[in-house]
């Protein structure tokens, strides 16, 4: 099905804030500061499973920091994968959000921590919540851009035309990242096509 993009060229100054928010929000990590954390979070943001079991004998394993943010936020975005498994099996909640209402699940992704997502959505962990932006996991995805994370999203139900609060949905932002091969899965799994975000800022058409 080929495909063809067709570029907005007015845009506000605004609406290139906006834009330029979304191409950094992929591959975005926690700074870290030792002295502002527990003895919980330090261990789980470098991975030490053996600390881990230590600390969760005495410590509330789902205690938040200054940011708002679990352990397993820590875990996750840093990629630490038995951390992951050992911090979902002591009771860690999966759908705890930190200061820019970012679940573990929306960090990972964010992180592009392919390994930790799956283990969170394995774990019934919640696609649909939304960040600051408004954008979901799947928004994330497609802004990566990784098919088999969005195959997962969507297994687990993640909303395909949910819309972030600029009115951008997973398929309008793989089409303002010229990601075709996304754009092109998004379609298949039906995603709606529209002419535009709120804003007139993208459109597709596809010719058959």
């Amino acid at each position: 099905m080929p495909i063809r993009f067709v570029s907005v060229s007015m845009m506000s100054q605004q609406t290139w804030t906006f834009w330029t928010q979304q191409d950094s929000v992929v591959s975005v990590g926690y700074e870290l500061k030792d002295k502002d954390l527990s003895k919980l979070h330090r261990a789980a943001s470098t991975g030490d499973v053996t600390k881990i079991k230590q600390l969760i004998k005495k410590q509330d394993v789902n205690q938040l920091d200054k940011e708002n943010r679990t352990p397993l936020h820590l875990a996750c975005a840093n990629g630490h994968i038995d951390a992951v498994k050992l911090l979902l099996e002591s009771k860690s909640k999966l759908n705890l959000c930190d200061n820019d209402n970012r679940s573990p699940l929306l960090k990972a992704i964010q992180c592009q921590q392919e390994s930790c997502a799956k283990i969170l959505l394995e774990h019934n962990a919640d696609p649909n919540l939304v960040d600051v932006n408004g954008n979901a996991a799947l928004h994330l995805a497609a802004l990566i851009p990784v098919i088999p994370l969005a195959v997962q999203l969507l297994d687990h139900g993640a909303d395909i035309n949910g819309s972030n609060k600029e009115g951008c949905t997973p398929l309008s932002l793989a089409v303002t990242q010229n990601n075709e091969e996304m754009v092109e899965f998004l379609l298949k799994e039906g995603a709606t096509v529209n002419s535009c975000d709120k804003n007139g800022r993208w459109e597709l058409s596809i010719s058959k």
